[in-house]
């Protein structure tokens, strides 16, 4: 016993020492507060492929190059577990100094907590330059009349799809103009003629809300403390689809989903699958994992999609409200808008530049990837409606409701008008807290 009192004291004193250590090296590495090297040190987190992950350190290299009295230490990870991650950090207080935000459900979570820092004084000051982006896409970041995320770029959802499966199968959709009902047929028709899936499952976190769109509804309503469609049919409907084409064997069900580790591995990606719903800026993962497969984008099927279809942010750069280099982040987040060779390096993965005059200048550089998502970008953008920013704080949750009940009607575990009910009650006891 007293051996292992010995050891527990030992291991303390260790830990001791090297906090000790560490707060010292802190102070000596210097940061706004003044050290000996006077570089000032900031932690940066986000989400993504391999290849954003090569593209980020190389755009912080880059930013390190020009801005010598600030070092930035990376924090990344896949988007599973990235939100879990960064709620941990919220809970000791220490989210990193500049981190990787998503619109609508987890911007709305962390500024209703007061986690984000209002990056407003920054503007007015000059350290972050957003002359010539228009208010509309500023927007998208504003909470509580604060501006509280920065987008990178411009994004829409997008129907990515194999050619040469859909050529195998004499199907066309370059146009744009399909119905759901062809989407049932055209992923049938596919999935007998070359053998492989028509499709990947629907993802219903964002695909629901497209759903809705269509019919005129929203996901919430307008103060965000109910849902934003009475008649459960649409779900019901939602779910049916889904169900009919799983079980015709044209789509996956989650024992396939869940094995994918990540868009490189998607089914699209590995010929398993002619189409695959995400969003536009994941083209440059899709591609270079590809090789040869020729993978194009339409807009997603609907006889109403110019009223579903949306811009978004890409994603938004966030300050941490507990950041002790508010300033030193918000120079990283200019820098990241306002530099063409971010955009080099970068292409298209965190959406279309915000900025006209850099789009412009990128136009005869452009990867065909990139020259693909910005002809894109361009289509939706006459062919869309206003994005809906009316997500409650728990937002998350009900999404992460609606993810549940989906896994469990394709499993056959719920009927479709049995998960539709359950997503209504469990929605409205999230909402009334």
């Amino acid at each position: 016993m007293k051996s292992k009192l010995w050891l527990v004291f030992l291991l303390t004193l260790m830990t001791v020492l090297v906090l000790s250590a560490c707060s010292g090296s802190d102070e000596a590495e210097g940061n706004s507060d003044g050290g000996e090297d006077g570089v000032t040190e900031l932690t940066m987190s986000w989400w993504g492929s391999q290849s954003r992950h090569d593209q980020t350190q190389e755009i912080i290299k880059a930013f390190e190059e020009e801005n010598p009295d600030i070092k930035i230490n990376a924090e990344f990870t896949g988007f599973d577990g990235y939100f879990e991650k960064m709620a941990a950090s919220a809970s000791g207080n220490n989210l990193p100094d500049i981190m990787q935000q998503n619109f609508g459900e987890y911007l709305n979570q962390y500024a209703d907590k007061e986690l984000l820092a209002d990056i407003t004084p920054f503007v007015e000051d000059g350290t972050i330059d957003l002359e010539g982006v228009s208010d509309t896409v500023l927007e998208s970041g504003m909470k509580d009349d604060k501006l509280q995320g920065v987008p990178t770029g411009t994004n829409a959802l997008t129907a990515f799809y194999n050619q040469d499966m859909l050529d195998e199968a004499g199907v066309d959709v370059s146009d744009g103009n399909w119905s759901w009902e062809d989407y049932d047929e055209y992923t049938q028709k596919i999935n007998e003629a070359t053998g492989e899936y028509g499709a990947r499952l629907m993802e219903p976190k964002n695909l629901f809300e497209y759903y809705l769109r269509e019919s005129g509804k929203t996901l919430f309503n307008e103060d965000g403390t109910a849902l934003g469609y009475d008649d459960d049919q649409l779900l019901v409907d939602y779910f049916e689809r889904n169900v009919k084409l799983h079980e015709a064997g044209a789509v996956p069900g989650y024992d396939t989903i869940q094995q994918i580790k990540g868009v490189e591995d998607e089914l699209i990606v590995r010929g398993e699958a002619a189409f695959d719903f995400r969003w536009s800026n994941q083209a440059t993962a899709l591609d270079s994992s590809a090789g040869d497969k020729n993978i194009q984008m339409t807009l997603l099927p609907g006889e109403n999609n110019e009223q579903a279809m949306y811009l978004k942010p890409a994603m938004l750069w966030s300050i941490a409200e507990n950041s002790e280099h508010k300033e030193e982040a918000a120079r990283f987040i200019d820098f990241f808008i306002n530099n063409i060779d971010v955009y080099k390096i970068a292409g298209s993965d965190r959406g279309v530049p915000l900025k006209e005059d850099i789009r412009n200048e990128l136009m005869d550089d452009l990867s065909d990837t990139d020259k693909k998502v910005y002809e894109y970008i361009e289509e939706v953008t006459e062919r869309s409606a206003p994005i809906d920013s009316n997500f409650p704080p728990q937002a998350s949750e009900v999404l992460g409701a609606l993810q549940k009940v989906d896994e469990l009607v394709i499993y056959g575990e719920l009927s479709p008008e049995d998960a539709a009910q359950q997503f209504r009650t469990e929605s409205e006891a999230i909402l009334a807290r």
